[in-house]
């Protein structure tokens, strides 16, 4: 394997090299469950998704880990609001998240720990550091010292000492009085009045955001973990933290390798609540297949922002997504490739002939590998699909305009293809008449197309062309292409398509 990734620490790509040879332990930074998932979640989901696949389908043992922070300021909050317990509103979230991440073709990581049932080695954590001297306590609270470890800022490439305090830093004045440093944060928090809380060597309390990630990764994979994988607003100062929380307890390297996906933008600014410009996942479902927003954001480079654009009419509701409909359309093509190379006539498959698919089918998998080998490089990898789709159909147009033959060397290679494509990408993973019946139907609801008309409509043409009427047949497909249903004749019979 000759993977190769930028490295956030290193500031520079880097071959990954796990620890052990053949495995792999990655963590990655997991939802905080109040609300439905949005747009922004789905990104590094898709990222770490297509990584995982990716090695496994080198060879490599992964074991998959990303938390759930059930327990938090924001959960505790939003339930209050809502008149329910933080972990009725916690249970409840994640499931919704769980069923958005599935309907985005992620396979589930193999551990998803939780803090509510991590706290015993969370307060361990806590003591431990302690007892090395790098943590304090005040009241019912525990701060980590950050001054105690010389290396803190490496990850965000700062100077403590050049530091401002607050940034990126969210205290108030009563918390940065009992701080010994501006830039110390909490390890455990002292209970306040009407939240909940667990019983702790200090008191009740529970713990900070931080401290729950180590040991939910430690619990999980043990003191060093292959790579850290996360959204670029983790960077500083939760990941800073992690490392320094990590290291001063174990005294061991916490993450060999550190990696960061890009920001989710929209028109061109930050997507964010307090802007008011996210989206929920379940708003994009309604407008374009869930596979579709996969294959956007594997369009672009992990690293690059993401920036979606989004259609609103005059009182600012919602209208479209043209990137996730363009990726539509996109997958589409694919699914109606791979629906004509899966209904191909045994008879057209030559048995004997030892003709080679051409380099873009047969070469495909190597080049796709090459690829994601250079720093997870998705939009290079869905290139080289497109050439594999254009040189598919140019073999079946070939072998139905001329009546030849396709040797089975060349349609297992351009079946191979397609497998090793659900397999790393996740995508083309359905099944084509599912999909693109799925497609048709909805867009015929948004333009207010009966389907049931249009199949009476396609019945008329099949009669009229039956009874050789073609005049007749012709209007009947004017009128539908009018409203853009394109008619498409197969082996397999007409279907129809919106466009």
């Amino acid at each position: 394997m000759a993977l190769v990734l930028h490295d956030t620490l290193a500031a520079k790509e880097v071959p990954f090299v796990p620890s052990e040879p053949g495995k792999a332990r990655i963590y990655v930074c997991g939802p905080t469950t109040y609300d439905d998932a949005h747009i922004g979640h789905a990104r590094p989901c898709v990222t770490y998704d297509v990584l995982v696949r990716f090695l496994r389908s080198t060879g490599v043992e992964v074991t998959y880990v990303r938390n759930v922070t059930d327990i938090d300021d924001k959960i505790i909050q939003r339930a209050a609001q809502n008149g329910e317990s933080p972990k009725e509103l916690s249970d409840r979230m994640f499931l919704s998240y769980t069923e958005d991440m599935d309907r985005l073709g992620n396979l589930r990581p193999d551990r998803e720990p939780k803090v509510s049932e991590t706290l015993p080695e969370i307060i361990e954590l806590v003591e431990k550091l302690i007892a090395r001297g790098h943590a304090y306590q005040v009241g019912s609270d525990v701060y980590f010292e950050v001054s105690s470890f010389p290396e803190y800022g490496k990850l965000s490439h700062r100077n403590l000492a050049e530091m401002e305090a607050g940034a990126s830093e969210r205290v108030d004045d009563a918390e940065q009085g009992k701080k010994r440093h501006p830039f110390d944060f909490a390890l455990w928090k002292g209970a306040k009045e009407g939240e909940p809380s667990w019983p702790s060597p200090w008191g009740p309390g529970r713990p900070g955001w931080h401290i729950e990630c180590s040991a939910m990764s430690m619990k999980e994979l043990g003191p060093t973990i292959d790579l850290h994988g996360g959204g670029l607003d983790l960077v500083f100062p939760h990941h800073e933290n992690e490392i320094a929380q990590s290291q001063c307890a174990t005294g061991t390297c916490y993450s060999r390798h550190w990696m960061h996906n890009g920001f989710v933008q929209v028109n061109k600014e930050k997507m964010s609540k307090s802007l008011g410009n996210f989206f929920r996942l379940r708003e994009a479902f309604a407008k374009v297949e869930p596979e579709a927003i996969r294959y956007a954001l594997l369009s672009v480079h992990y690293r690059t922002p993401f920036n979606l654009e989004v259609d609103l009419d005059d009182e600012g509701h919602l209208l479209s997504f043209p990137q996730f409909r363009e990726a539509e359309n996109r997958l589409e093509y694919l699914y109606e490739t791979k629906a004509r190379l899966l209904e191909l006539d045994s008879a057209k498959i030559d048995e004997a002939s030892s003709e080679p698919a051409h380099a873009e089918i047969a070469e495909f998998q190597a080049r796709l590998r090459s690829a994601l080998e250079s720093d997870l490089n998705t939009a290079l990898g869905l290139s080289h699909v497109a050439l594999l789709l254009k040189r598919i159909n140019e073999l079946l147009d070939r072998t139905k305009q001329k009546k030849t033959k396709i040797s089975r060397v060349a349609w297992t290679a351009a079946h191979e293809a397609f497998r090793h494509l659900a397999e790393v990408l996740g995508i083309g993973q359905a099944e084509p008449r599912f999909f693109l019946e799925r497609v048709r139907d909805r867009r015929a609801k948004e333009r207010g197309i009966e389907r049931s008309w249009v199949e009476e409509k396609l019945a008329l043409r099949n009669q009229a062309r039956a009874q050789k009427d073609f005049v007749q047949a012709d209007a009947v497909r004017a009128e539908l292409s009018a409203l853009g249903v394109e008619i498409l004749d197969g082996t397999a019979g007409t279907t129809w398509r919106l466009v």
